[in-house]
């Protein structure tokens, strides 16, 4: 008999930082891939047969030889992945942005290819560098490749419009120039161009807005690929702009698919303040809404909004019912795998035995202690998103710190200039003793005076807990938990927080969301290790 799958797909079906998704399906299984930004390995990948259970793949840029990470800096990186389907293989396209300060955005795009989802992808074929947020559209034999001109001169606003490029799939390679897309004027950036052809027709959907609070999915359509196209006089297909009160903002850049039945969902991101239009920690997640259309062509979503819940389509889990995204819920790992679980991604570089290693001790986690925070390259952080507003982190550790520039703890982390970390050092004496450190918008603070002496001990358990707004820290030795410091601002760790102007122009981005995670320095260039043999993240209903 037919498993019937549940009947209600509950939003964000990705919690935590999983921004910009790209939206497939091929055969009965469908994909979500999302933005990574600093993060290895880089492109996270989920994959469903009934669109409410999503199982994680990890993810598709998991080497040095798919990607780059060096200097990159804080959301930079991957952005707005854009994943297909042709000749039997997957097509992924991604940015990897190494500089967008000072009113300039290096942004080379590549393409990469796989005969399944779990690769192995190509080695990646670089495209251009014009513009980010590239889609490619497969058009029958027929392919191309769409994308934001970023304009760099000041005055111009920063974008020029959308272009599409000819990409020859045989010959993995772009092919002329670049012809414009002929839109409606509008005021603002028009971004994350995704094409679909439907009933004879082009339908453009594009990220209008920016990406806070005024954030929408907008459509037009044309009979010719390169337009002129006409927007959907109904106005955005879903946006939260208007409507503060909603538990989920910041509705935008989204992508279609259909159901193989005849039924469309629309896949966008979302956001989960803290108030009304307040800080944001868990940074752009994703949702799916339901899409019908109009007696005239038009997709709509219902009400235009962003919703909680959201009627499922009447199909069967198949083998990922038990695979269900879990990151959102209780989760616990004992180090026992020989690789990281999906969960687990790194800072600027992959997880290679040199640094991170789960072979060197059985059933831990050795980290050897990398760069300082600062630094763009070089830092041994294992870490993972936070999924909930209210809930948990913990790990045991072992550790033997032999001076002041040997540290290893746990981190609430956002980027470079915003953290807090709970950590074991040794004092000038020589003595190892537990202290938290904090970082906001790069001043730095030490608690030294509030440090807990640890005299013999070396394995101890270090947690934190998150309320809202509010983060506290505590550590236990044989079992017993006691606080230590004081409670801290979690909104520091806002996507709102990080974004930085200088004179008029960006200094940082706010992109990633928190992650919460293990984290080993030396600052000697030693690589003195940490053992960790247990972490885990529990959300608070």
């Amino acid at each position: 008999m037919r498993q019937r799958s549940v009947q209600v797909i509950r939003n964000p079906v990705l919690a935590g930082s999983h921004p910009d998704p790209s939206a497939l399906r091929v055969g009965d299984c469908f994909y979500l891939a999302t933005s990574t930004f600093e993060w290895y390995p880089a492109v996270r990948l989920h994959r469903s047969r009934d669109l409410v259970r999503w199982r994680p793949l990890g993810g598709a840029l998991d080497a040095a030889r798919l990607l780059d990470l060096t200097g990159c800096p804080d959301s930079g990186g991957v952005w707005a992945p854009n994943l297909t389907y042709a000749d039997g293989l997957f097509h992924l396209v991604f940015s990897n942005v190494s500089t967008y300060a000072g009113g300039f955005t290096d942004s080379p795009n590549y393409l990469t290819t796989a005969p399944v989802i779990e690769g192995p992808w190509s080695d990646p074929v670089p495209l251009h560098a014009r513009g980010f947020d590239a889609s490619l559209f497969h058009d029958g034999p027929d392919s191309w490749l769409l994308n934001l001109v970023h304009d760099w001169r000041p005055g111009h606003g920063g974008s020029a419009g959308l272009e599409a490029t000819r990409y020859d799939r045989s010959t993995r390679r772009l092919v002329g120039d670049p012809v414009r897309i002929v839109l409606p004027p509008q005021a603002g950036w028009i971004e994350g161009p995704n094409l679909y052809r439907i009933g004879g027709r082009y339908y453009l959907l594009t990220a209008d807005g920016g990406t806070g609070y005024d954030h929408q999915v907008t459509v037009a359509r044309s009979r010719t690929l390169t337009g002129p196209y006409e927007r959907d006089p109904h106005g955005p297909l879903v946006t939260a702009r208007h409507r503060p009160d909603l538990p989920l903002q910041k509705a935008g850049h989204g992508s279609l698919v259909e159901t193989g039945d005849g039924a469309w969902f629309l896949a966008y991101l979302v956001a989960r303040p803290e108030g009304r239009h307040g800080p944001c920690v868990l940074g752009r997640e994703t949702a799916l809404a339901s899409v019908t259309w109009t007696a005239d062509g038009w997709p709509r979503v219902p009400d235009s909004l962003p919703a909680l819940d959201v009627a499922a389509p009447d199909l069967s889990p198949g083998d990922d019912a038990t695979g269900a995204e879990s990151d959102d819920t209780d989760e616990a790992d004992d180090f026992e795998q020989p690789v990281l679980g999906p969960q687990w991604s790194t800072l600027r570089r992959p997880a290679t035995d040199d640094w991170a290693s789960l072979t060197a001790r059985p059933s831990h986690l050795r980290l050897h202690g990398g760069r300082s925070p600062q630094s763009l390259t070089g830092p041994s952080l294992v870490a993972r998103r936070l999924t909930a507003a209210h809930g948990a982190f913990e790990a045991t550790m072992e550790y033997r710190p032999r001076s002041f520039q040997h540290l290893a703890g746990i981190t609430a982390y956002y980027n470079t200039r915003n953290w807090y970390f709970l950590h074991v050092t040794a004092d000038d004496e020589k003595h190892a003793v537990l202290r938290v450190a904090g970082c906001d918008r790069g001043v730095l603070s030490v608690d030294e005076a509030g440090g807990v002496p640890l005299g013999d001990v070396r394995r101890l358990s270090l947690g934190f807990d998150l309320s809202g707004p509010v983060l506290r820290f505590r550590y236990a030795v044989d079992g017993y938990w006691c606080p230590i410091g004081a409670s801290f601002d979690a909104t520091v760790l806002s996507d709102e927080h990080a974004e930085e102007f200088e004179h008029g122009q960006i200094r940082s981005l706010g992109f990633t969301g928190a992650f919460a995670g293990m984290w080993a320095w030396d600052l000697t260039g030693g690589g003195l290790p940490a053992d960790f043999d247990k972490a885990s993240w529990h959300a608070a209903c």
